[in-house]
């Protein structure tokens, strides 16, 4: 246990900026929800250390200052300490709340994440360069939290939110607190290459953005940007008729990280749609919303941040990380409605909708996969609009065929609070993709507005023989307007997270 409480120099935390009088370090504290049989205010530790230290005059200004604080609500004081001139007490919602069976999730780990971020957020719309957080007894959940809830994509945004540093406050577990940056980190990484703009993240930007993330764990990490010729030769021509419509070159990423001593264990493989823009080909997308298909990577995104997560944690596991990256755009070479087009198992498939074209791409890239014989193979991919028409933003949906895998992605969604939720794979969906006119598979169901996600999963059955496969449809993830508190709006870089801590979990077992 480690007190970081005077890790800065307090000459430092007082200094002012230039122009207003803006104070440039704060402090957020937590407190519970006041129960009937308590008339007191209930501090979590680090804050009634903090109030002891003051004389009460925190306890004392919560109880003249307004009703009591609600979960997620947040109070603001000033001059409590020459140290911390703004303190932001934030609402945890009732003590000793844990799993709850009904919602999927960790009450208190949400409830933690959800406070933190507003209470940073609060302290960062007044410019604070540097905020200290009360651990709230999780200090994982607390730091997930703070790096989550401060990030803003505003890269080519002339005035940026000023940039806070944040430090855990009073005696945490800094394991923990460090665990959580870093699980922040990735998904902000994923957010950060889903918002940015289509003509910045091309295929090939893609893949050098992983590239460079990745150089610090080079001694464990191996990079292949396979290009058109190597795709060619793999003979993955689902993949390719994609690509072709096309200006930008296609890249297949190929990620390699050896966590594990045993260098003979068998890999995860995690493969990413990297449909860096889609226009939706020839079978065009309407033009309203069109510019958000910039995300249409959004599975790349997610497994590749998980992997650097990974690595970053050191994690003792060995993983593959597989992203097919091209755009999909209408040209003259572009897939036509009923073109057919032989993917790398040989299986012939009738193109009849090119706007469902990250089935195609997934088809060859999960069969590749097959060729490192691995543990389990996980896919993600902004799939289907059918996806979000059935779970909404609630949960990505996951088709699988091993309970073994279902059961470890549900254990680690309930930690994380990014929450998944298992769908069907019946037979009844294979017939509807596998009766094609023309060729083996036919790219849409024959009833395409109904069941959709679902026949989508069942065509990515045909590419799969491993006993353990899941597919996770994010599409109904992909971004956030206000449902998930501790996320500002915009690309949610959900469900890495969950991917993390189900890959820290695997690579805990025997």
């Amino acid at each position: 246990m480690l007190n970081f409480k005077h890790a800065l120099p307090r000459a430092l935390s007082r200094m002012w900026v230039s122009g207003p009088s803006v104070a440039r370090e704060g402090l957020v504290l937590g407190v519970y929800e006041k129960q009937p049989d308590n008339e007191g205010i209930r501090l979590t530790e680090a804050a009634a250390a903090f109030d002891s230290s003051i004389s009460g005059k925190l306890s004392g200004m919560l109880t003249i200052s307004g009703p009591p604080l609600k979960k997620g609500k947040s109070r603001i004081f000033y001059g409590l300490h020459q140290d911390f001139p703004s303190v932001v007490v934030v609402g945890l919602g009732k003590s000793g709340t844990g799993v709850c069976g009904k919602e999927n999730w960790d009450n208190c780990k949400e409830s933690i994440r959800a406070a933190v971020s507003v209470g940073c957020r609060q302290l960062q719309d007044l410019e604070v360069a540097h905020v200290e957080v009360d651990p709230c007894g999780d200090g994982q959940s607390a730091a997930e939290g703070a790096v989550l809830g401060l990030f803003e994509y505003d890269e080519f945004k002339t005035k940026k939110k000023v940039r806070v540093t944040t430090q855990p406050y009073g005696s945490v577990d800094s394991a923990a607190w460090q665990k959580g940056v870093l699980y922040g980190d990735g998904q902000n990484l994923a957010r950060r290459l889903m918002e940015a703009p289509a003509n910045h993240i091309t295929p090939t930007a893609f893949a050098n953005t992983i590239e460079q993330k990745l150089s610090p764990f080079a001694h464990k990490v191996a990079v292949h940007k396979r290009r058109q010729s190597w795709i060619e030769s793999e003979q993955m021509g689902a993949f390719l008729s994609v690509s072709k419509g096309s200006e930008e070159p296609p890249v297949f990423l190929e990620l390699h990280y050896k966590g594990s001593l045993d260098s003979a264990q068998p890999p995860l493989v995690l493969v990413g749609k990297g449909i860096t823009f889609d226009s939706g080909g020839i079978s065009l997308k309407p033009s309203s919303g069109m510019d958000a298909m910039r995300a249409d990577m959004g599975g790349a995104a997610t497994v590749c941040s998980a992997l650097v997560t990974a690595a970053a944690l050191k994690l003792p596991i060995n993983i593959i990380g597989l992203a097919p990256l091209c755009e999909n755009m209408p040209s003259g070479k572009a897939n036509k409605p009923g073109d057919v087009v032989r993917a790398k198992n040989g299986k012939t498939i009738q193109v009849d909708n090119t706007d469902a074209e990250g089935r195609l791409i997934l088809a060859d890239a999960l069969c590749y996969a097959h060729s490192f014989k691995p543990r389990a193979i996980i896919n993600a991919a902004t799939l289907t609009g059918a996806m979000d028409v059935a779970l909404g933003s609630a949960a990505a949906g996951v088709f699988t065929n091993s309970d073994w895998l279902w059961e470890r992605l549900q254990k680690a969604s309930i930690v994380t609070g990014d929450r998944v939720w298992r769908m069907p794979l019946f037979q009844h969906y294979t017939k509807q993709i596998t009766e094609s006119a023309l060729a083996d598979l036919n790219n849409v169901g024959k009833c395409s507005r109904s069941g959709g996600a679902c026949t989508a999963a069942a065509f990515l059955r045909e590419f799969v023989t491993a006993d353990h496969w899941a597919h996770l449809d994010i599409a109904g993830v992909m971004t956030n307007k206000d449902e998930i508190p501790y996320l500002r709006k915009g690309m949610s870089g959900r469900p890495t997270r969950t991917l993390v801590e189900f890959i820290a979990g695997l690579a805990s077992e025997p």
